[in-house]
């Protein structure tokens, strides 16, 4: 599943839980109604229907993980999201305190060619300007 046809919400939430379950395994419903600044029962609703959408597995009171869709949808978001900021720190000359506001309101919305020209003109980055890595376009994370 491409994140082409998903709410910008879902979006947010899958790269939230890719997050959370990078640092803690699985994710709890508390977890993630904090880090997304949300009640529980908000949280509870969207693992509901990201199951259903076949994108994460949720066991109550066991967490939640991705699934191998899931997972792909949050990296493309994420890769989205750093290129986005460093174009915008060096070809823009935004601050870097300033490109992560821009690049959440713009990761989701860039087409893949964009995307590829970005990556293109950059050079095929391989870290954001906060030292963060970048996906390449197989999504694979950098050599450490």
């Amino acid at each position: 599943m491409s994140k082409a046809g998903l709410s910008e919400s879902i979006q947010d939430y899958l790269k939230s839980v890719y997050k959370l379950q990078s640092e803690h395994g699985c994710v709890t419903i508390g977890a993630l109604a904090k880090d997304q600044a949300v009640s529980p029962a908000s949280a509870s609703a969207m693992v509901k229907k990201l199951a259903l959408l076949e994108l994460l597995e949720h066991e109550p009171y066991r967490g939640a993980q991705l699934t191998a869709s899931g997972e792909r949808v949050a990296l493309e978001v994420i890769r989205h999201h750093r290129l986005l900021e460093l174009y915008l720190a060096e070809t823009l000359g935004l601050s870097v305190d300033a490109v992560h506001d821009e690049a959440d309101r713009l990761e989701h919305v860039i087409s893949e060619e964009l995307e590829a020209r970005i990556d293109k003109a950059l050079g095929f980055p391989t870290h954001d300007p906060h030292g963060d890595p970048i996906p390449d376009a197989n999504l694979q994370w950098p050599a450490p």
